[in-house]
């Protein structure tokens, strides 16, 4: 449990602020005395005292139902001191160690500060004592400047010009006991202001017998005060709040008579009654009912001699029903359900619950206060779900049009009838026409009665630039049965760019889910274009005329290549992906395969003549070195020093300047190696690793157990054969 949990669960059993304090200080000092934090929760101090489940116990037993008006006790911050800084109450009555101040002013001057002694007295230099014990402030005022016009003649008298202004500048302490059911009794020493209320809440209040309705004030063992908490807690009156006096005793006797009222009322709590109050106070007290009570019949628990008995209080019997002690009145919640209503839904212009009361009846009557019928409305059926006597629903279908044409009898209505009229659109699939292909915005649309096919090709923000006017095909449903071969038909349209439908169609309207397919004209084309960038005389884009287009009209159109340029290295690249061609061949060879048709977004690079030759991989020196083209694959092998222990000689390969590799070729023990060129790589690869391909002892030991099994099955086999 929490800090706050602990609080709540004890200020609900009747504990006050003060005392759960004083547990946590007790827990503190007993349990973490030699800890250093001194600011130790008392979530820490619980938590390794109590096992979570005797918490939680606890808590459950603790959590009552609160008594009315503990709280006034519990609440912080609210302490009902005295305010000692108000004007000195005339009522007040003098005692010893009270101290009064005296200021004289006007033609003379000086102030006295004196403090009543036990005697009762105050003592003025060169006066007598003056005898103030019990006299409120104002007699004791007149008193003690009757003495002061022994030194000042004529003091606060007309005319005299000296006045003199007695106030109380520090006021006594009293002692007040408290005893009965009261959370602290003792003696409590309070200010003289302190009035009832202060005591109660210093000790405490009320214990959890104590009662809150008789608190009895006695004064020289005369009750002078009995107070009635409750006038303060419901109507804020302060009338029993009177000033205490010395020796006050304060007793607050046990509870006489206390109910519990639950369930819906403004304030379910436990209330003390008096012999002369009714249920009807009782329920009062606890605020009335909430907008939601049962307030036909209140349940009664009562406690007998020897068992609890049950009784249902009616509405009448409240106000002179008497209560006993232990009681507890119980007011339900009323139920979800209507007396008088009625439900209509759908096609009416106010679907809603209406009451059923004269005027309001029948069908008739229910469409007429729904402000009728909506245009869209099905007329041919409508249905009413009625609660059977076992609440299982009943369907009644009716012929909706000929009841409002009065030609069947109007259908009287009961309770929860709910009247359901469809509309005609909700009872078809939703209709839809669609149109696809050279058009704007693509897509299905609602359709409309009287559409043609222009109106949806507007719809479709009109033809893209590529729209064939002259091919525009529909696609409609064949929804006669008696077709039997047919599923769609197939209608073709031309139409001209302003939307116009060329004659005998001109009147052709669409249907619900006809489909619209507008094709692209065949001699359209978006413009198409190639790049070539390297040595050639113009590089740059163009555009590709037609469809025979090839890789050499490229280079035609570049102006050809630069002195200097290297076709055996050129690059083409196609949907971002190198395509190896040879250039130089290709154009020796116009008609071989490899002169490639252009497509849209082709790419050729020329490089210049490259005069290296690159060696990679598994060499011991890995360098780039000048082409020569009398050396072989060895002499550039020796150049780089030759191979590492990883190298794997048979898999060394060239690849080529335009992306071409070529490999090394094996017949037998001859090798052939591949041509060195221009811009080439030699590229010698890495061995697998060795210790993949080795089998560890126990592969090894399971192999040969596998040999040794097939032998025998073997030799077994060609016994039984011989």
């Amino acid at each position: 449990m929490s800090e706050s949990q602990i609080r709540e669960a004890m200020l609900l059993k009747g504990y006050s602020s003060a005392q759960f304090d004083t547990l946590q200080a007790r827990f503190t000092k007993k349990y973490f005395s030699n800890t250093n934090d001194e600011t130790a929760t008392f979530r820490q101090v619980i938590k390794p005292i109590v096992p979570l489940q005797k918490v939680d116990t606890v808590l459950q037993k603790s959590i009552k139902t609160p008594i009315f008006g503990a709280s006034l006790f519990s609440k912080q911050g609210l302490t009902f001191e005295p305010d000692l800084r108000i004007a000195t109450p005339k009522n007040y009555q003098l005692g010893p160690e009270d101290e009064l101040n005296i200021d004289i002013f006007g033609n003379a001057l000086d102030n006295y500060k004196v403090k009543i002694s036990p005697e009762g007295t105050i003592k003025i230099l060169n006066l007598a004592p003056i005898y103030v014990n019990g006299l409120s402030i104002e007699a004791a005022s007149e008193r003690i400047i009757k003495h002061l016009r022994q030194l000042y003649q004529g003091i606060n008298l007309p005319q005299s010009g000296v006045s003199a202004q007695i106030t109380l500048s520090n006021v006594r302490s009293i002692k007040v006991t408290l005893t009965g059911e009261v959370h602290r009794p003792g003696t409590y020493t309070l200010s003289s202001l302190a009035s009832v209320f202060n005591a109660l809440y210093l000790s405490g209040g009320p214990s959890e017998n104590g009662s809150f309705r008789n608190i009895r004030v006695i004064r020289n063992n005369r009750i002078i005060r009995t107070i009635d908490l409750y006038d303060f807690l419901l109507r804020a009156d302060q009338k029993d709040n009177i000033r205490l006096q010395d020796q006050d005793v304060i007793r607050i006797a046990d509870y006489e008579t206390r109910v519990e009222i639950a369930g819906e009322v403004k304030r379910p709590m436990i209330f003390e009654v008096k012999p002369n109050e009714s249920l009807y106070e009782v329920l009062r007290f606890a605020g009335g009912f909430t907008d939601k009570a049962y307030t036909y019949l209140i349940s009664l628990r009562r406690n007998t001699a020897t068992a609890l008995k049950l009784f249902n209080i009616s509405q009448e019997e409240v106000a002179h029903f008497m209560p006993k002690n232990g009681d507890k009145y119980t007011v339900g919640t009323i139920l979800d359900r209507y007396e008088n209503r009625v439900q209509i839904k759908g096609a009416v212009f106010r679907a809603g619950e209406y009451a059923l009361e004269t005027g309001l009846s029948t069908v008739k009557e229910l469409i007429a206060k729904a402000e009728g019928l909506k245009e869209e409305a099905f007329l041919n059926r409508a249905s009413i779900i009625r609660k059977q006597e076992n609440n299982e629903p009943l369907l009644i279908a009716f012929d909706l049009g000929k009841l409002i044409k009065g030609e069947i009898e109007d259908i009287p209505l009961q309770k929860e009838d709910i009247v359901e009229i469809r509309t005609i659109p909700s009872l078809q699939e939703k209709r839809t026409v669609s149109i696809y292909g050279e058009v704007n915005k693509n897509g299905v649309y609602e359709f409309i009665e009287g559409q043609s096919v222009a109106d949806l090709i507007l719809l479709a923000n009109g033809f893209t630039t590529g729209a064939s006017n002259a091919e525009i095909e529909l696609s409609r449903r064949i929804t006669d049965d008696t077709k039997k071969n047919e599923q769609v038909k197939i209608l073709t349209f031309k139409i001209d760019r302003n939307l116009k439908i060329s004659p005998p169609e001109s009147g052709f309207k669409l249907q619900a889910f006809d489909r619209i397919y507008v094709r692209k004209s065949p001699n359209y084309e978006v413009q198409k274009s190639v790049s070539i960038s390297g040595e050639v005389k113009f590089a740059g884009v163009y555009t590709i005329k037609d469809k025979k287009q090839r890789i050499t009209d490229l280079v035609h159109l570049a102006g050809g290549l630069k002195n200097g340029a290297f076709p055996k290295g050129a690059k083409f690249v196609r949907d971002s992906s190198i395509l190896a061609i040879d250039l130089a061949y290709i154009l020796q060879n116009p008609d071989s395969p490899e002169n490639l048709l252009l497509l849209n977004g082709d790419y050729l690079e020329i490089p210049r003549a490259l005069e290296t030759v690159k060696l990679s991989g598994e060499f011991l020196n890995p360098v780039s070195v000048t082409f020569r083209g009398n050396l072989s694959v060895k002499d550039y092998v020796r150049q780089a020093g030759g191979f590492t222990e990883k190298a794997d000689k048979r898999k060394l390969y060239v690849k080529y300047a335009n992306g071409i590799s070529d490999k090394i070729r094996s017949f037998l023990f001859f090798h052939t190696f591949p041509k060195v060129e221009q811009g080439a790589e030699i590229i010698v690869p890495s061995k697998l690793n060795e210790n993949t391909h080795k089998l560890s002892t126990g592969e090894r030991i399971a192999l040969v157990g596998a040999i040794t099994s097939v032998s025998y099955l073997f030799v077994n086999i060609s016994n039984n054969l011989k």
